[in-house]
């Protein structure tokens, strides 16, 4: 389920980003008294009285200027107020309502979102100031008075925000349907890819990078089963971002992953890897997601017999990080092997939802802790009394202890090794949580 988005926009050191801070309860954006500290939109998740949403925090806006960087800072806003589903307009008190906060709250109502005016550093409890009620003269409606700095306020305005979310309606646990997100850097054949598999142009293709703004559903039903492919923007490196719409798709990627049960990770074969694949590989590997690799426009790549299997070890190696990612070589153009990713889409989907019973799984943890002791530090032995499933999707294992300090990664690695021989768990992530036996988790 796609959450919905809310963008905190306003003009310049009227304190959007600490109020961003202090509602996601963490120091994402950076705060300084300096206007136009924030240039780029940072998000982070929020949730209120079991409403859940995207916060979005925005640079300044200054509706009328001609610096470069104000000016690609109003036009990074305008496109988050495009896309949010409710606006919060910070104002501020010391300095009251200014020409600017008038033409920011005009721009504002001509996106025919919700609005919900908050009134920054409203500092002192108790009645307001009366330059507070001047705010009513822009026209939004009642001002909530918030003090960012100290978290007064806050929870009203809230409040307020929840009124106008959208209905979050759950998107049916239809097990049979496997939600599939293509995800990969501009340019490396997703929208060609989901072409090809629904038999449409459902979306643009084009050879230049970036052409894709937004995430497409494509649902297909063949012999491999029900799949909905979710077809995402490019995520390039910040340095290449200039596109102030194309920044923005960076979170609706980001939310697409969050809906999909597998992540297939498009590669250029002719580009081959570079470092912006493996931090969109990191997106999936975050959330846990099942993972294909998809080498794409293989049908480009000049080969002998040995191509495909230097091309594959050098990949190993590149995703050292996701080893458990099957790697297949296709040619969104042609239909190489489309009918061979069909099948391991659901192949990984199915490892990523496998459920262990306790007692097989402490079978393999005998075993492996027979042939490789574990761990000593100072005379003390690592003892690992059981072990036990405690999710899927990830698959995610408790391992009971007696002292935790001593169950190092190197042997965590290990036991995942043995795990993964005897159960495959071929295309998932897992997930180990460790606790001392009679204590909670560390």
């Amino acid at each position: 389920m796609a959450k919905p988005v809310v963008a905190v926009v306003g003009r310049p050191n009227v304190g959007k980003s600490t109020l961003f801070n202090k509602l996601i309860g963490s120091r994402l954006s950076i705060v300084d008294d300096t206007p136009g500290v924030t240039r780029d939109r940072i998000y982070g998740d929020c949730e209120w009285l079991n409403n859940k949403f995207l916060l979005v925090d925005t640079g300044g806006i200054e509706p009328d200027t001609n610096d470069i960087i104000l000016s690609q800072m109003r036009t990074q806003a305008e496109i988050a107020i495009e896309t949010a589903d409710v606006i919060i307009l910070v104002t501020n008190l010391r300095d009251g309502v200014v020409a600017s906060d008038h033409e920011v709250a005009a721009m504002l109502m001509k996106s025919g979102k919700p609005i919900v005016l908050c009134v920054n550093k409203c500092d002192t409890i108790g009645a307001p100031d009366p330059e507070f009620y001047e705010f009513y003269n822009l026209g939004l409606g009642d001002p909530i008075a918030v003090s960012a700095t100290h978290g007064h306020g806050t929870g009203d305005l809230l409040d307020e925000v929840i009124k106008f979310l959208p209905e979050q309606i759950e998107e049916e646990d239809d097990d049979e349907i496997i939600n599939v997100a293509i995800i990969g850097k501009p340019n490396v054949g997703k929208s060609s890819l989901v072409n090809k598999i629904s038999g449409v142009n459902r979306a643009i293709v084009s050879d230049i990078a970036g052409t894709t703004r937004d995430t497409t559903d494509t649902f297909i039903e063949n012999k491999y089963g029900k799949f909905n492919f979710i077809d995402t923007a490019g995520l390039r490196r910040k340095s290449k971002v200039n596109d102030a719409i194309e920044k923005f798709s960076i979170i609706r990627a980001r939310m697409a992953v969050e809906r999909a049960n597998v992540c297939v990770i498009m590669i250029d074969a002719v580009e081959g890897f570079t470092e912006q694949d493996s931090k969109v590989a990191g997106i999936a590997l975050e959330q846990g997601k099942a993972c294909i690799i998809a080498v794409n426009k293989w049908d480009a790549v000049e080969k002998d017999g040995n191509t495909m299997n230097e091309y594959r070890k050098k990949l190993e190696n590149d995703f050292s990080f996701m080893s458990y990612a099957p790697i297949m070589f296709i040619s969104a153009k042609t239909g190489q092997r489309l009918e061979r990713l069909y099948e391991m889409v659901a192949f990984v989907h199915s490892q990523n939802s496998m459920r262990i019973s306790t007692g097989k799984l402490n079978e393999v943890l005998a075993g492996a802790t027979a042939r490789v002791q574990p761990p000593t530090d100072k005379g003390k032995r690592l003892k690992i009394y059981y072990m036990t499933q405690a999710s899927t999707r990830p698959p995610a294992f408790v391992f009971f202890v007696n002292n935790a300090e001593l169950f190092h990664f190197s042997y965590q690695r290990y036991l995942e090794n043995q795990i993964r021989d005897v159960f495959g768990l071929d295309g998932t992530p897992v997930r180990f949580i460790i606790r001392e036996r009679g204590d909670g988790k560390k």
